[in-house]
């Protein structure tokens, strides 16, 4: 079934049941994991890069995440990158392609279609984005 998986996750209140999913796809499969959190910033006119979060605030879900994936007996990795606002579809799928993975899991805030129109949504390009199957958490 599946040999690697990319689980990206963030603050949403998704991300516990996209953690519970991979679990099971994992053990399932006997898959390795890497749990992927992107910390967004900014630049902005005067303040240069700003981060969206603080180190530990990025670090405490992906730590979480991987303590339940390894507590499963899952070998799990936990990684947090920067990244600028806007491009943390490209860093997914780069990292999935890095990674060599099977499939991409992750979740979706289950935003309106015109909300996703105007803002965008992470998963939407990620689905467009990659060449490996996406599992979209809701």
């Amino acid at each position: 079934m599946y040999e690697k998986l990319l689980v990206a996750i963030d603050h949403s209140d998704v991300t516990a049941r996209v953690t519970a999913v991979a679990k099971e796809l994992a053990a399932l499969s006997k898959a390795e994991v890497w749990v992927l959190h992107l910390r967004e910033r900014e630049i902005l006119s005067g303040l240069g890069v700003v981060p969206a979060e603080s180190q530990p605030e990025a670090h405490d879900p992906v730590d979480y995440a991987v303590s339940e994936l390894v507590a499963a007996g899952i070998n799990a990795h936990g990684e947090v990158r920067e990244t600028l606002f806007g491009h943390a579809a490209r860093e997914i799928v780069e990292d999935a392609e890095a990674h060599g993975v099977d499939a991409i899991v992750m979740g979706s805030r289950g935003r309106g279609e015109v909300e996703s129109l105007m803002l965008g949504s992470v998963a939407h390009k990620v689905l467009h984005l990659s060449k490996r199957p996406v599992l979209v958490v809701r």
